[in-house]
C-alpha cells in the first residue's frame, strides 16, 4: 500500500510538469502569484513557508504523513519491501481459532461436559461459558430435559415365552432422558444401544414369571412398572447416568402363524366363561328361592306350636283358596246353608223353544 502511494505521488509530481496543459506550468506558488499560470491540480502539494523561514514548502501529503506515524506508532511494523505479509495473517486465525474454540454457548436445557487434554475438568451450566482451545479443550453438549422415545422392536415381530409356557409378539416402547451429563457421557461407550439391551432383558425377565392372560390383558400395567423398576436397577448399576421416565405396551398378542387358532381357543373360553357365569346365577336364584321357603316354613311351624288348630284351619284355608280360584264355579255346602241354584248353568242346557209351525218334536 505505501508502495502504491509513494508511486503515485511520484507520478502526480512527474505530471505536474504539464507546461502545455490547460492549467499552464508546474511551477508557481499556490496562489498563482509569480508563475505564468494557474496552479496545476495534480500536481504535489506546496506547504507555505514557514515564518521562520527555510525550506521551499515542497514536503510530504497527508497520506504520507500518516502512513509515517502509523509505521511509528507500530515500531515500524507495518510490512514494507522485504518484510513477510503471512504473520499478520498467522495472528488473525490465531485470535480467530481462540475465540471459536474456547467460547461456548450453553442452553437453558443443555449441560456442557468439558475436557481438558482428555480428562473430564467440570460441567457447564446454562449460559456462556470458557475452555482450552482445541485441541487442548473440549466441549461436549448434551440435553438433559428432552425425553426420548425408544420403540421396541423397530420391526418385525418381538417373540417373548411366558410363564405358562405360551408365545407372545409384544410391542413396547421406553421413555427415559439424561440425569448425570458427566456418566452418560464417559461411563457406557453406546448408550442407546445399552438401554435397548437393558430394556428387552427386562421385559424377558418379567413376561416369564406371568400367565398369557395377564400379558395380553389386566396384567399389563403391573408389568410396565416391574419392567421399569428392574431397568433402573440395572442402568444404576453400569453407572449410565439415565434416568428412565415410563414403559408402555402398545401391543401383545399371539404370534401371526397361530394367531387363527388362538382366536377360536380364546372365543371358546368366552364361551365357556359364559356358561359357567349363567350356572352360577342359576345356582345362587335357586339357593335364594330355597332359603326364602325355609325361612317360610320355619315362621309358619313356630305359629303352629303355639295354636295348632288354628294354624291347621288356615293352611287348609289357604291351600283351597290356592286351588279353588281356577275353577269358574264354586260350590259350598254347608248345614243351614241353601245350596247353590246354577241358573246360568241350566239355561245353557235348556232345549231351545219350538218354531210357530215347525212340527212338534
Amino acid at each position: 500500500m505505501i508502495r502504491m502511494f509513494g508511486r503515485g505521488a511520484r507520478d502526480g509530481a512527474s505530471l505536474s510538469d504539464n507546461r502545455g496543459g490547460p492549467w499552464g506550468a508546474g511551477g508557481g506558488d499556490d496562489g498563482g502569484s509569480g508563475g505564468e499560470g494557474p496552479r496545476n491540480p495534480w500536481g504535489p502539494r506546496r506547504r507555505k513557508p514557514s515564518s521562520g523561514g527555510g525550506g521551499d514548502g515542497n514536503g510530504p501529503g497527508p497520506i504520507d504523513e500518516f502512513l509515517k506515524r502509523s509505521r511509528e506508532r507500530f515500531g515500524g511494523g507495518f510490512p514494507r519491501d522485504g518484510r513477510p505479509y503471512w504473520l499478520y495473517g498467522l495472528i488473525a486465525f490465531l485470535l480467530l481459532w481462540i475465540l471459536f474454540t474456547s467460547i461456548w454457548r450453553i442452553g437453558p436445557q443443555e449441560r456442557g461436559v468439558v475436557q481438558t487434554l482428555g480428562s473430564y475438568s467440570y460441567t457447564m451450566g446454562p449460559g456462556v461459558g470458557l475452555s482450552w482451545p482445541a485441541p487442548f479443550g473440549k466441549v461436549t453438549k448434551l440435553d438433559v430435559e428432552n425425553i426420548r422415545t425408544m420403540a421396541i422392536p423397530g420391526s418385525g415381530e418381538n417373540l417373548i415365552l411366558t410363564g405358562d409356557y405360551n408365545v407372545i409378539d409384544l410391542a413396547y416402547s421406553v421413555r427415559w432422558n439424561i440425569s448425570d451429563p458427566e456418566r452418560y457421557a464417559f461411563q457406557i461407550n453406546d448408550p442407546e444401544a445399552t438401554i435397548r439391551e437393558v430394556a428387552e432383558s427386562a421385559m424377558r425377565s418379567v413376561v416369564a414369571r406371568v400367565t398369557l392372560d395377564d400379558a395380553i390383558g389386566a396384567g399389563r400395567a403391573d408389568i410396565e412398572q416391574r419392567v421399569e423398576q428392574n431397568m433402573q436397577q440395572l442402568l444404576d448399576d453400569y453407572g449410565s447416568g439415565v434416568r428412565v421416565q415410563g414403559v408402555a405396551i402398545n401391543q401383545s398378542g399371539p404370534p401371526e402363524a397361530v394367531n387363527q387358532a388362538f382366536l377360536e381357543v380364546s372365543a371358546a373360553q368366552q364361551r365357556a366363561q359364559s356358561a359357567m357365569n349363567n350356572a352360577r346365577a342359576y345356582a345362587l336364584q335357586t339357593t335364594a328361592h330355597a332359603q326364602g321357603e325355609a325361612a317360610a316354613f320355619e315362621k309358619i311351624y313356630a305359629e303352629y306350636r303355639a295354636a295348632p288348630a288354628v294354624t291347621r284351619r288356615r293352611l287348609y284355608y289357604e291351600t283351597m283358596e290356592n286351588i279353588l280360584q281356577h275353577v269358574d264355579t264354586t260350590i259350598v255346602e254347608a248345614p243351614g246353608v241353601t245350596p247353590y241354584l246354577a241358573l246360568p248353568e241350566l239355561q245353557r242346557r235348556a232345549p231351545a223353544p219350538a218354531q210357530p209351525g215347525a212340527p212338534a218334536q
